[in-house]
């Protein structure tokens, strides 16, 4: 069985005849019409993700449902061609950043093909890709996945930033305290965010002490 979940009230309406137009046996198709960004539960226990993802808000999406629905175990998506080579960038890459990091989390990441613009109409102004994702176990506790996000987020937004300074206000408020933490976890205070795994921040997390949690 497939569960579509569908923010446009018309297209969700008009789903179900759609499909069965095209030979799709009743019972098969389930539409939820409602913002995948405030999906909680679905019908049964969904194991695989295919979509097409709003661009503008297509990271926030994918990983609210990796988070909230444990049993996806694979999937494909396609989203825009810059955000797709994000999700499967190494550390190291120009363009590995939070999502990467985030995404990584989660399992593993491949470019899974390319969509050209011109089988859109309206003709969009950008290309789009095909990303892949098989996951693995989570890296660490829920609690500390939130917390290897929010320093994954800092180390980012100043990304050009040595750690010990991108750092400083989620780890204790001072570059200082930042580098004790890095040192006890085995990071070079002095590297970039862009250098680290996510199994790196994770290490931060677990570096830091609770009243800076």
């Amino acid at each position: 069985k497939v569960t579509a979940v569908e923010i446009d009230h018309r297209l969700a309406e008009r789903l179900p005849a759609t499909a069965s137009a095209h030979g799709v046996p009743d019972g098969a198709l389930r539409v939820i019409d409602q913002d995948a960004l405030r999906v909680r539960d679905l019908p049964g226990d969904p194991a695989v993700l295919v979509a097409n993802l709003p661009y503008n808000v297509s990271v926030p999406v994918l990983l609210h449902f990796l988070e909230t629905f444990r049993s996806i175990a694979r999937g494909v998506v396609m989203v825009q061609a810059e955000v797709g080579e994000r999700l499967a960038a190494a550390p190291g890459s120009k363009v590995y950043g939070a999502p990467s990091a985030k995404a990584a989390w989660w399992g593993s990441w491949r470019l899974a093909g390319t969509v050209s613009r011109q089988v859109f109409w309206p003709v969009p102004n950008v290309d789009s890709v095909l990303v892949g994702f098989e996951r693995s176990e989570p890296l660490g506790s829920e609690d500390e996945r939130m917390l290897t996000f929010r320093i994954i987020d800092a180390a980012f937004q100043q990304r050009r930033k040595m750690l010990r300074q991108a750092l400083a206000a989620v780890l204790g408020g001072s570059a200082l305290e930042a580098s004790a933490v890095l040192e006890r976890a085995g990071i070079a205070p002095t590297a970039r965010g862009e250098e680290l795994t996510a199994g790196q921040f994770l290490r931060i997390a677990r570096a830091t002490p609770a009243p800076a949690r």
